[in-house]
């Protein structure tokens, strides 16, 4: 059974507020998962995580992790321009994109990130729009197949992303002619891994990589950034990823490589967004309809437009009905939004306990690429966002969308122009 963090009398204070639908936060989740997050690491002097603002990009997310040290991973002109208007600079933010517009690479430029380059021929783009930096990152992309014998994870060579091996040795010469003098490696190779086994596998990977490169080259590798990929338990009987298990192997790999060859002060980089925050929000919608046809269905006022992942991946999301947990699950239902799409289903022959006009649902792991990946499509307006404190309180961080707001780049016109 999966734990909700909020109770049906917390939910009904919200919504005497704020009407549903909405994302909500939980604040002492977000806060004790960053910490343990940077206990697990501890043995890295240089460990910092660069949260992946595109996961959850509220101001009010981003500064509660910049309080345990988070730095941001940006990977577009809007997400640059929240880390500058949050006063993030340098060493705070990582650049991570792909076919960047020379707009973003200048912006990159003048906050003074880490820019993390996913072509060989991006060297010349950003050097003719913004110049060369003496510290980047290279993306790496080792093709084939990555995982186990038993276990495949991720099919690099399918993905768009990174630099072959042969390319990573002509960037780095390349480079170091530039005027480069302190490098990075990045690389993301699998995505929402639920094992223990990714990092340290990915991390021996990389860690024989800069090794081989800094031999081959002479020049100076000052990071390793895992990047993201660690996922989380989305299912009722799946487990939690155990962080220390994981930083423990990624040491082992780390200590036989890095260590063993005289190389003790390379920093290790996560950018980590479902992990940091998914479990730690969920969406928040009320029944308003029910249909008996071929199937029950449960109809609510939230919709595809407030999580897409179910609608696009066939995601499973859990739910549970407010003020229900203890009841049995008795009747099978499909829980539907409004918006005219058959793919517009949260959950497909769900059982849950008996629903009723007016219950409140509570659908789990919004926290990352929740809200971030909602749109207007039927002209729906995007949810508010809720921050529930620590001190059991709560907290308007997003205002929900009006209908001012959907027509506002329409005020072209005389008859959508405000009055």
């Amino acid at each position: 059974m999966k734990k909700c963090f909020l109770t049906l009398t917390k939910a009904k204070e919200i919504i005497s507020e704020f009407p549903t639908p909405f994302h909500v936060y939980d604040e002492k989740g977000i806060s004790d998962n960053a910490r343990e997050l940077y206990d697990a690491f501890s043995w890295n002097a240089g460990f910092k995580e660069y949260f992946a603002v595109k996961a959850t990009p509220n101001p009010a997310i981003i500064r509660l992790l910049a309080k345990f040290g988070c730095g941001l991973d940006c990977s577009s002109l809007a997400e640059l321009k929240m880390a500058e208007k949050l006063g993030f600079r340098g060493n705070e933010i990582m650049f991570s994109s792909n076919e960047t517009s020379a707009e973003e690479y200048v912006l990159a430029r003048k906050l003074d990130a880490i820019i993390n380059l996913d072509d060989l021929t991006h060297i010349d783009f950003l050097d003719t729009h913004a110049g060369i930096p003496e510290k980047i990152c290279l993306r790496f992309n080792p093709g084939g197949e990555f995982g186990t014998d038993k276990d495949i994870m991720g099919n690099p060579e399918e993905a768009k992303y990174g630099l072959t091996r042969a390319q990573l040795t002509q960037a780095v010469k390349k480079l170091k002619l530039l005027g480069v003098k302190e490098f990075g490696l990045h690389s993301f190779l699998a995505s929402n891994t639920v094992g223990n086994d990714y990092y340290p596998l990915l991390a021996r990977v990389m860690f024989t990589t800069v090794l081989e490169l800094m031999q081959e080259t002479g020049v100076k590798f000052t990071f390793v950034n895992l990047s993201g990929g660690i996922g989380i338990p989305y299912r009722p009987e799946q487990e939690k990823v155990d962080i220390y298990k994981v930083s423990f192997g990624v040491k082992q790999a780390y200590d036989s490589i890095f260590t063993a060859n005289g190389y003790t002060d390379i920093k290790l980089f996560t950018e980590l967004g479902r992990y940091m925050l998914a479990p730690y929000g969920g969406l928040v919608t009320t029944v308003i309809h029910f249909k008996h046809t071929y199937r029950e269905y449960i109809g609510v006022d939230a919709c595809a437009a407030h999580l897409m992942r179910p609608a696009i991946y066939g995601a499973y999301h859990h739910i549970t009905v407010l003020g229900k947990e203890t009841l049995p699950d008795e009747k099978v239902y499909d829980v539907v939004g409004s918006l005219c799409e058959n793919s517009d289903k949260f959950a497909i022959n769900r059982h849950l306990p008996i629903v009723d006009y007016g219950d409140i649902l509570f659908i789990h792991d919004s926290g990352a690429h929740g809200h971030a990946m909602g749109y207007n499509y039927n002209g729906k307006l995007r949810s508010a966002e809720i921050l529930l404190q620590s001190n059991g309180t709560f907290r308007l961080i997003r205002r929900a969308e009006t209908l001012d707001d959907y027509f506002s780049t329409l005020d072209i016109y005389d008859e959508f122009k405000k009055s």
